[in-house]
C-alpha cells in the first residue's frame, strides 16, 4: 500500500502521519528539500486511514453560495503588520475574545516555518505575515481535534491542501471550528529555505531572528523584504532577494503545486483570503499601498462571523469576476528551468547557487 506513486501525488500536508494509529508514518526530506511520508511496513496494519485523509485522493469540493469582499482593517497597526488588508488578525481577534486558539504558520527558534497554536493577541505577531515556505504540521491536526473536543473555538489558516486535509482528518463538523484557506501561489522547499537562512547567517556572522517577505514600510503593497540578524536589520526589494527570485521564477515549488486542483473559487472552507489584485481598478479609493484583503465567504458560519466583525473593517462587496486572479483559476506552470535549477541545487554548494542567481 503505497502512499503515493509519483511525487506529484503528495502535497506534504502531514495528515497521514497524524492520523496513523500505529505511528507507522514519518516525514522524510528528499533531495529537493521537501518532506514526504515514509511508511514503516513492519508496523503498518494497512488500515487505510492515511489514504482517507489525503486531500489529493479525496479532493471533492462543494459549491456553496458565496459572498465576495474587499477588506481593510480600520486600525493602521493591524494593516501594517499584515501581508494584505488585515482580515486574518481580525478573525483571530474574534476567536481570542471567545478564549479560543488560532493556528497559523510561524517561525521556530531555528527559523523553520511551522504551524503553531496561539492563544492571545500578544502572541499573534508570530503567525501574521506571509511565509513563502511550506510549513510543517507534525501533531497539529491532533492538537486541533483535542481542543475542539474540549469545546474550544479554533481558527485554522493554511494552504488549500492543508485546510482540506484538516477537514478530512476531523471527519465531522464542529460548531466552533473556523477554517480559512489562502490564495496559494505554491509552496517553496523548506530545505532550500533552511540553507538560505544558514547562508545569510554565515554572510552576516550572526543568528537570524526574523524575516519579513512583505515589508510595508514603503507603502508599496509589501514590495520590500527585511530580516534581522543579531538585532541588525537588512532591507531590500523583494525582487532582489535571492530566495524570493527563486520562488517567483517557479524554481523551488513542490512538484504537486504544478498540478494543484485547489486553484478554484469554490472551497469546503469557511473563508478564502489573500491579496486583492487589481484593487486600483475595482476600488481606487482603497489603493493606498498598504494592502487590501480579498475575502470569499463559503459557508453559513462565514456569513454569521462576517456580520459580527464587519464594523471593525472598511469593506466593499464585489462580484465574483472582480477578484479573479491566476491562482484562483489554474496552478503555476512547470518549466524546464526548474529541472535545471534542481539539478544544480543537488550538485553544487549553496554559495555557488547564490552566485549564479545573482547574475
Amino acid at each position: 500500500m503505497d502512499l503515493y506513486q509519483k511525487k506529484e501525488e503528495c502535497c506534504g500536508c502531514n495528515a497521514c502521519m497524524d492520523i496513523c494509529p500505529e505511528a507507522a508514518i514519518s516525514m522524510v526530506q528528499d533531495r529537493e528539500g521537501f518532506y514526504y511520508p515514509k511508511r514503516n511496513k513492519s508496523v503498518c496494519t494497512r488500515c487505510g486511514k492515511c489514504k482517507e485523509v489525503c486531500p489529493l485522493k479525496n479532493e471533492k469540493l462543494t459549491k456553496n453560495k458565496a459572498f465576495y469582499l474587499g477588506v481593510q482593517a480600520k486600525e493602521e497597526r493591524i494593516r501594517s503588520s499584515s501581508s494584505s488588508g488585515g482580515i486574518f488578525p481580525i478573525l483571530a481577534q474574534y476567536v481570542f475574545r471567545r478564549k479560543g486558539i488560532v493556528y497559523g504558520a510561524g517561525y521556530d527558534n531555528d527559523m523553520n516555518v511551522v504551524h503553531k497554536g496561539i492563544e492571545n493577541e500578544c502572541e499573534s505577531e508570530q503567525i501574521k505575515r506571509t511565509k513563502y515556505v511550506q510549513s510543517r504540521l507534525e501533531g497539529v491536526y491532533r492538537d486541533i481535534e483535542r481542543n475542539l473536543r474540549k469545546n474550544r473555538w479554533v481558527l485554522f489558516c493554511g494552504t488549500p491542501c492543508q485546510a482540506h486535509a484538516l477537514l478530512l482528518f476531523l471527519g465531522r463538523s464542529y460548531e466552533k471550528l473556523i477554517v480559512v484557506d489562502l490564495v496559494c501561489y505554491g509552496v517553496p522547499s523548506p530545505g532550500i529555505w533552511e540553507r538560505y537562512v544558514k547562508y545569510l547567517e554565515h554572510k552576516h556572522q550572526g543568528k537570524m531572528t526574523d524575516f519579513s517577505f512583505r515589508d510595508k514600510r514603503n507603502k508599496d503593497n509589501g514590495h520590500a523584504r527585511s530580516y534581522k540578524i543579531d538585532g541588525r536589520e537588512y532591507v531590500d526589494s523583494i525582487y532582489q532577494d535571492m530566495f524570493c527570485r527563486m520562488y517567483f521564477r517557479n524554481y523551488t515549488l513542490r512538484p504537486a503545486c504544478y498540478s494543484c486542483t485547489f486553484c478554484k473559487l469554490d472551497k469546503n472552507t469557511d473563508f478564502t483570503i489573500g491579496d486583492f489584485w487589481g484593487i486600483e481598478k475595482i476600488m481606487p479609493a482603497f489603493d493606498d499601498g498598504m494592502g487590501t484583503s480579498l475575502v470569499i465567504g463559503h459557508s453559513e458560519r462565514a456569513g454569521e462571523i462576517w456580520n459580527e466583525i464587519k464594523d471593525e473593517v472598511k469593506w466593499f462587496e464585489c462580484k465574483r469576476e472582480d477578484l479573479m486572479q491566476p491562482r484562483l483559476v489554474e496552478p503555476v506552470r512547470l518549466t524546464k528551468a526548474r529541472q535545471r535549477f534542481m539539478l544544480l541545487y543537488k550538485m553544487l554548494p549553496f554559495q555557488i547557487i547564490m552566485r549564479i542567481m545573482e547574475k
